[in-house]
Parts: structure tokens; C-alpha cells; sequence
């Protein structure tokens, strides 16, 4: 297990929270996103940092100046409902596709069902009626992806996840993932299957890549990276770039969870079930109204500031406004609560009406491409 100085593990299937960005950058050679800012000023994610590193980015660079092809690849967990954090890599295949991208989007249902003891068709209905429908209702045009799930797809994909066992030792899998079991061991060569499956003759052949994630999948990463250059002789594979953004705090203080409902809202809660959810979030503010009227508050601790940062003010300016504003006290929690339930209640109802009109042409898109048949 990759531990830390802090003495967390970086852990696909667990929760733990990075307190010291660079540190892990410096540990594991994640190179600062911070040269590419200009290029992608648009961009909030970038903007504001919350990408924060990569991995060989700079291929993908090459591929956009060039008009040359290139492909961005993203998996999904169908365990739960569709939450703030998710949107964070949903935009991410906005952006990309619009690009220029190709976009490869997989339901990782066998990793549910090994992992998480989830049931396939549950795991089907949540893809569909969460994910992909959230995802269109943000702008990706499921016209233009290439979706699958782990449990029903090419043969060729299934081929080349078993070739790839033969290029990795159980010793190198407990070196990176710690306990190791049968269920992981696939989970792991499918999750590197799906990332590098795409260059094969069959798809795209030999092209640059880019993997959105979180610092706690570089295990995954790494491990995928390895193999592909193990594999030169067969499939001229190109290593897949990755880009590195940061976890956003859940409204409890602690890392936003599928399995805690109270730490996230989900694109599909009510306005009303949101706003008492921000309502109920830890802030960064003092004991009392008059001590943060003198002291002011501290934003760097509070979840109700995150939601603007990631999410709810696109306006630089306006966001340094309420940063200020907490932090001279001219702000208190309260006050700043209702704004933001006033900005979140507007969002949800705009994104739930897409939503509504989405799920069923993700249906019709489900049928049309026979995913909903077993094969």
C-alpha cells in the first residue's frame, strides 16, 4: 500500500483524504499542471488549480496543436447516486470532447460487484439513470462516445485484459495494492485493460490518452503505465497521460462519499433536500456571531466555500468577494449559507430539468447500441 508521511494509504478502494498535495506529488512524480493554466484559462478546474498535476500531459498538448487524434478515457463506479464530485470528471469529458477528444466511457460494474458486492442489473440501472444521464444533461454528447460495461462488450477487450496478466507478478500487485485477492487481481487488469484497450488495431490503434483522476487512482495509473511499456513489442502502446484534480470536501468535514449521503448532494436531490443539507455543513467559522464579526472566518476550512470554488461562482472576482468577505467578518455563516443555498436551489432545478428530458435518450441510446442485452 502506497502510504504517506501522515500515515494514510493511497487507496483505489478506500477513503482516504490527501492532506498534502505537493508532498504526494514529490513522492510518486506528479509533475505541476501549473504550465498549462494559460492555455486553458476557460477552464475553472484548471483556473483555479484544482487540476493540479499530470502525468506526460504534454503528449496530449502536442495532439491538440497537431489536430492529430487522441482519446480521453474515464471510468465510472455504478454504486451510488450522482453527486458533486462526480461533476467534477463529467466536465472533464465536456471539455474534452469539445477538444476534439474521443471520448471512451466505462461502467466499472464488475469492479461494483467484486468490490462492492453489487448486483449487475443494479448496477446497469444506476449507470444509466445516474450517470449517463447526468452526463448528457451537462453537455457530452453520448452520440460521439464509445461506452461499455466491464461485463459485456468486445472479445477483443477480454483477450487483452488476460494478455496482460502475464507481464505483472503477484509480488509487484502487493507492493502497490497491499492484501491482495482474487476479486482485486481482476479488478486491477480490467481497470488497466480499459485504459489501454483502445489502441488496439481493432479501435483506434497506437494514440496519445488522457486519464482524469483523483491522486488516490496514480496506484492504478502507474500500474497501467508500467504495462504498456512492457508491451511495446505487441501493440505499440503509447503510455497514457493522466491529469491529477483534487477531492473536494464533503459537507461533513471529511472526504465526499458515495456511501454518506449527508456529505454530498447529488445532482438528483431536491432543492429542498440540498439546501438543508448545506445548512447542516461544517464551515470555517468561529463559536460565535461576534467572534467571527472580530476574527473573521477562515474559508479554507469551510465545505459551504468549496461548493462556490468547485462549482457555483464562475466569476473569479466575485469569488474573491466572499473569500473577503469571510475572512473580514463581514460575512458570517448563516448569511453565506442562504447565498449559496440561493445558487444551488437555481442550479438544480435548470440542471433536474435536463436531466428529466435525458434519461429517456439514454434509454433510446442503450437500446439503439444493444447494451441492454446480455451477451
Amino acid at each position: 500500500m502506497n502510504r504517506d508521511k501522515f500515515g494514510y494509504d493511497i487507496d483505489p478502494w478506500g477513503s482516504a483524504e490527501v492532506k498534502d498535495y505537493r508532498f504526494l506529488m514529490e513522492k510518486f512524480g506528479i509533475q505541476p499542471f501549473e504550465k498549462f493554466k494559460k492555455l486553458f484559462e476557460d477552464n475553472l478546474y484548471v483556473r483555479r488549480g484544482i487540476i493540479f498535476g499530470h502525468r506526460d500531459f504534454d503528449k496530449i498538448i502536442d495532439a491538440i496543436k497537431k489536430k492529430e487524434k487522441f482519446f480521453m478515457i474515464t471510468g465510472l463506479m455504478p454504486s451510488g447516486k450522482f453527486h458533486l464530485g462526480h461533476k467534477m470528471v463529467a466536465d472533464q469529458m465536456v471539455f474534452y470532447q469539445k477538444l476534439g477528444a474521443k471520448i471512451f466511457i466505462c461502467s466499472a460494474d464488475i469492479e461494483a460487484y467484486l468490490m462492492r458486492n453489487m448486483d449487475l442489473e443494479m448496477c446497469r440501472r444506476i449507470t444509466a439513470e445516474e450517470y449517463l444521464a447526468n452526463y448528457m444533461a451537462l453537455g457530452l454528447d453520448l452520440k460521439k462516445i464509445n461506452f461499455w460495461f466491464q461485463s459485456n462488450y468486445r472479445v477483443e477487450y477480454y483477450r487483452f485484459r488476460d494478455q496482460l496478466s502475464k507481464k505483472v507478478t503477484l509480488n509487484e500487485l502487493r507492493a502497490i495494492y497491499g492484501d491482495i485477492s482474487p476479486a482485486k487481481i481482476i479488478s486491477v487488469l480490467s481497470q488497466c485493460a480499459d485504459i489501454l484497450h483502445p489502441q488496439l488495431p481493432e479501435l483506434l490503434g497506437p494514440s496519445p490518452s488522457v486519464v482524469p483522476v483523483g491522486p488516490d487512482q496514480d496506484p492504478h495509473i502507474r500500474l497501467t503505465r508500467d504495462l504498456a511499456s512492457r508491451f511495446q513489442t505487441e501493440f505499440r502502446l503509447i503510455l497514457p497521460a493522466a491529469t491529477y484534480h483534487k477531492f473536494m470536501r464533503g459537507l461533513d468535514g471529511g472526504k465526499m462519499s458515495s456511501s454518506k449521503p449527508s456529505s454530498y448532494i447529488a445532482l438528483s436531490d431536491k432543492p429542498k433536500e440540498a439546501i438543508q443539507k448545506i445548512m447542516n455543513a461544517i464551515t470555517g467559522g468561529r463559536a460565535t456571531v461576534s467572534e467571527q464579526r472580530d476574527l473573521g472566518g477562515v474559508p479554507e476550512k469551510c465545505a459551504v466555500y468549496d461548493l462556490y470554488f468547485y462549482h457555483l461562482v464562475e466569476d473569479d472576482k466575485k469569488l474573491v468577494e466572499i473569500y473577503h468577505d469571510c475572512r473580514s467578518g463581514n460575512l458570517i455563516c448563516g448569511e453565506c449559507k442562504a447565498k449559496c443555498s440561493d445558487l444551488m436551489a437555481k442550479f438544480l432545478d435548470k440542471h433536474q430539468k435536463k436531466l428529466l428530458a435525458a434519461k429517456e435518450k439514454v434509454e433510446e441510446f442503450l437500446e439503439e447500441k444493444n447494451y441492454n442485452e446480455k451477451r
